[in-house]
């Protein structure tokens, strides 16, 4: 498998006044086009840091994060807009629907904004949105809809734009458990089927069986992830 996305030694450190708090303490990463690599960690481990290094969102202070080869940090604040709308994709928590847009709009406005025609655009958005198994949803506003099935919606949206590379933060961390496996189960299916790399952060362990790696992030530093072992 090709890496399309690879992270070395990367620092990133935040300060306030004088303090300063060490996140990201020389994080190695590769992603490989295809693979599913999940991330877990403590709360405040840093996860979404490194999620938003990751997906160009933020800089590092040191390392070095290449995209297909392409070292990011050399680009310029357009390039890596630029970068972010055409190859990646990002699901999180709260799925930050337009309230006024249908399923099919909300899914399309990703391809309206890159000057997509109208009519491309929508055929995308209805081809993922009978992905996600929501063919009955596609005229419907996120109110007449569940919570599984906005984010289901926002899932869609992600993938509208034909990502090389999907990040996702607690991509199902406001579902019920029901909710969350179904959603979970057509997150990595639509993203298989589309041939994504995915790297996902999530506090839910169950999860982490659909993975084929796990990293866990703490103390700034990434390992692989070892189940506990049951006592007795």
């Amino acid at each position: 498998m090709s890496v399309v996305l690879k992270l070395s030694s990367v620092v990133r450190t935040y300060r306030a006044g004088e303090n300063a708090v060490d996140v990201l303490k020389g994080v190695d990463l590769e992603l490989s086009r295809g693979e599913l690599v999940g991330l877990v960690g403590p709360s405040g481990s840093g996860k979404s840091t490194l999620l938003h290094t990751a997906g160009l969102l933020e800089r590092p202070d040191e390392g070095t994060v290449l995209l297909d080869g392409e070292d990011c940090l050399k680009l310029n604040d357009r390039q890596r807009t630029l970068m972010r709308r055409t190859r990646l994709g990002f699901v999180y928590q709260f799925h930050h629907l337009l309230p006024e847009f249908n399923a099919i709009d909300n899914v399309a406005a990703p391809l309206y904004l890159s000057g997509v025609h109208r009519n491309v655009a929508r055929e995308r958005a209805v081809e993922l949105l009978e992905k996600m198994g929501l063919g009955h949803r596609l005229n419907h506003q996120p109110m007449e809809m569940s919570g599984g099935e906005q984010q289901r919606v926002a899932i869609a949206r992600a993938l509208s734009n034909r990502p090389k590379i999907l990040i996702a933060d607690e991509p199902t961390g406001n579902l019920d458990t029901k909710t969350t496996e179904s959603v979970f189960q057509q997150l990595i299916e639509t993203g298989r089927t589309e041939g994504l790399a995915m790297l996902i952060a999530t506090h839910n362990l169950a999860l982490t069986q659909y993975m084929d790696r796990v990293l866990t992030l703490e103390d700034g530093k990434l390992t692989t992830f070892e189940p506990a072992k049951a006592s007795g």
